[in-house]
Formats: structure tokens, sequence, C-alpha cells
């Protein structure tokens, strides 16, 4: 289980930092049997900084409560 925590920490510290995620997707606009028009149109997925630091205390307390040092 410890090293389930760190990714997620990292991910959790990932999301904090960026605050928007963008990609695109390919849709058609023509169709005239061989001749095909498409467009590129981008999609933007805004994330909440504090979703980041909730993934950050999960993943701190999963490493933290599996670390056993011997």
């Amino acid at each position: 289980m410890r090293k389930v925590g760190i990714p997620i920490f990292l991910i959790g510290l990932a999301l904090t930092v960026i605050k928007t995620i963008t990609f695109f997707t390919k849709e058609k606009v023509v169709d005239l049997g061989k001749v095909e028009i498409t467009t590129k149109k981008a999609h933007h997925l805004d994330i909440s900084p504090i979703f980041g630091i909730c993934l950050m205390g999960i993943g701190g307390i999963v490493f933290w409560k599996t670390f056993n040092p011997q």
C-alpha cells in the first residue's frame, strides 16, 4: 500500500498545479462521397484545486499509515 500512496500524492500535486486540461476531438463537418471535411474541436476540463489537495491528503495518509520502519 505504501507504493500506492506516493503516486496518489503526486497526482494530487499535479492536479493542484494544473487547473485546466484541454483535449481535442475530430468532428465531421461535410461528407460528400470521397471528399470529407473535418475540424478539431477543443474541449476544456476545469479542475478545482480542492480536489488536488484532497488527493494529496489521501495519498499522504495512505503512505503514513502503511509506513513501517524496521
